[in-house]
């Protein structure tokens, strides 16, 4: 495999309401090309710097949501709402002169859809990989119960706890059981999470963005958007929560789904994931960015 070449990092700074976002920009200037964005949330940019290496040909842009990493939060509060995300996303394609073509990745993807709902101009194409919007899933009620539950672990046992549980709702295949809650909480050992609490309640997942898994997709304001939108899954996800929420989007929109290569975030060699093929998903949005339609 071609190593690719080093590009210079521009990293930024934009103040908007409640926050300071960071955002780096990896230029192309003699691209004509959209530039692309690469969102996720609460995973900041240092998560896409695999998949930006494969798309030195145009400009790649990244950012840290507000809350996670480098991007802080000025008005004290802790926990973020999709449509505050949305709108930074908004300012910062425009600080970098946009339109641009957008992978957005988990609760980034759901971010996104907020964005184009509201700025369809703003984005060509946007690929949006498993967004976990579970309150569309028709067994909402008793996901968001057990979402509820791990984020009360967090509150009452720490990260560990919380990431366990986490671990074991959104890797469940199929529709959420009514005992689901009721089972024996797994131990955090069994995925190499910590088992001590070391008393810090200000984590990105568990308590800055629990209102991402509620954002209800304005289904309406999407199918007017002038934006193609993909949404996209990973082929090891089948039937998990992302998976089943994805799709269930896609087809309330009247779209076929997209499969990549790996799972949640097969953009990155992971040793949680085997299947990850970051050269084969890399390839894969190549095609659908290039793709006319």
């Amino acid at each position: 495999m071609t190593t690719a070449p080093t590009r210079t990092l521009e990293t930024h700074t934009l103040d908007v309401p409640g926050a300071r976002l960071a955002y780096d920009i990896r230029p192309n200037e003699s691209s004509s090309a959209l530039p692309l964005m690469l969102i996720g949330s609460p995973m900041g940019a240092s998560g896409f710097e695999t998949l930006a290496s494969h798309f030195t040909d145009r400009s790649v842009v990244t950012y840290d949501p507000r809350g996670s990493e480098r991007s802080q939060r000025t008005d004290g509060r802790l926990e973020n709402a999709t449509e505050e995300h949305a709108d930074d996303v908004h300012r910062v394609i425009s600080a970098v002169g946009g339109p641009v073509d957008l992978f957005a990745s988990s609760g980034g993807a759901v971010n996104a859809l907020a964005l184009v709902a509201r700025h369809s101009d703003d984005v060509r194409v946007l690929v949006a990989h498993e967004p976990p919007d579970f309150v569309v899933l028709p067994d909402r009620d008793r996901v968001l119960a057990a979402a509820d539950d791990m984020y009360d672990t967090y509150r009452r046992r720490g990260f560990g706890s919380a990431m366990a549980k986490f671990i074991a709702l959104t890797s469940h295949k199929g529709e959420i059981p009514a005992d689901f809650t009721s089972r024996p909480a797994p131990d955090p050992a069994m995925f190499g999470m910590p088992t001590e609490d070391d008393g810090r309640r200000d984590d990105p997942l568990f308590a800055r963005n629990p209102a991402t898994i509620r954002y209800q997709p304005d289904i309406d304001a999407l199918r007017r958007a002038s934006t193609r939108i993909v949404l996209a899954v990973g082929e090891a996800s089948a039937d998990q929560l992302t998976d089943r929420a994805t799709r269930t989007i896609a087809e309330r929109l009247g779209l076929d789904v997209a499969v990549f290569p790996g799972g949640h975030g097969g953009f990155n060699r992971s040793e949680w994931d085997p299947t990850a093929d970051p050269d084969a998903f890399a390839a894969t949005l190549r095609q659908i960015l290039d793709s006319p339609s």
